[in-house]
Parts: structure tokens; sequence; C-alpha cells
């Protein structure tokens, strides 16, 4: 998923420099992990993309805006403009997001994602259902204890 979603924003236009996924930043001695991070050339900022396989939570929107502050302290150090945050949800209320988003100051997107059923015919035996990602997603959450 991780790699198609890159894929993705690559694909959106020029400009977008991949810098890594759980890329790691440390904070007070203890390590934090970015989902996907990006630095744009055309708006010369960094973009924090972090992914949920769960409906949008407003909890979502504090770890976010924890990580555009980090990497603006601690990567950027006021050399480019301020981080944009992006945050893919399975599913995103309008409402919902907006109360969580209203007094945050930094720009941040809510979004949803939509999984597809079509496989290629060539590929159906090598890669695992939808049904065994999610599971082996949510067993990886339940263990790690975050979502």
């Amino acid at each position: 998923m991780v790699a198609n979603i890159a894929k993705t924003i690559l694909e959106l236009g020029t400009g977008f420099a991949y810098m890594g996924n759980q890329y790691s930043i440390e904070v007070e001695n203890v390590e934090y992990f970015i989902d996907l991070l990006f630095f744009n050339t055309k708006l010369s900022c960094y973009v924090v993309i972090e992914l949920k396989n769960t409906p949008f939570r407003p909890e979502y929107a504090g770890k976010l805006n924890f990580y555009l502050s980090a990497v603006d302290d601690i990567l950027n150090r006021g050399r480019y403009n301020p981080t944009i945050g992006i945050l893919l949800c399975k599913e995103r209320k309008r409402l919902t997001a907006e109360y969580a988003l209203r007094d945050i100051n930094k720009p941040i997107g809510v979004s949803e994602y939509k999984l597809s059923d079509f496989v290629p015919a060539e590929l159906v035996d090598t890669l695992p259902s939808a049904e065994d990602i999610e599971k082996r997603i949510k067993a990886k959450y339940e263990i790690a204890g975050d979502e």
C-alpha cells in the first residue's frame, strides 16, 4: 500500500522528491516514524503523509500536527516554507475533520482512499487477498498498540 501511494503522489506532478517511508525522526530521545516524507521543490517545503486504514479520528490530526512541527524544527530549520501534511484515511467525515483541524494553524488536508478490486490475471495467484492484507495490518496494529 505504501509503495502504491508513494507512486501515486509522485505521479501527481513534478517537484515531489521522495525522502522515504517510515522516515525516522527523534524527539526527546524517542523515535517516531513518518509514513511517507516528500520534499516539494516547487513549493519549497516538506510534505508529510500519514496513512490510516481506519476512518478519520480527531486524534490523527494531533499526531500529524506533531510530525509537522518536528519536521519544521529538525529538518527544515527555517530554510524552507512550512511543512504540509496530508492524512489519507479509509473514510472521512467532513464535519469531524473540520472540527479536528479548525484551530490548527499548519496546512493539513484529510482525504479518503479507495481500494481497487481489479488485479491483473497474471498476479492473482502471487498476491495476497485484500482480506489477508487487512488481517495482517490489524494484527500489526494490535501488537504495536497504535493505529
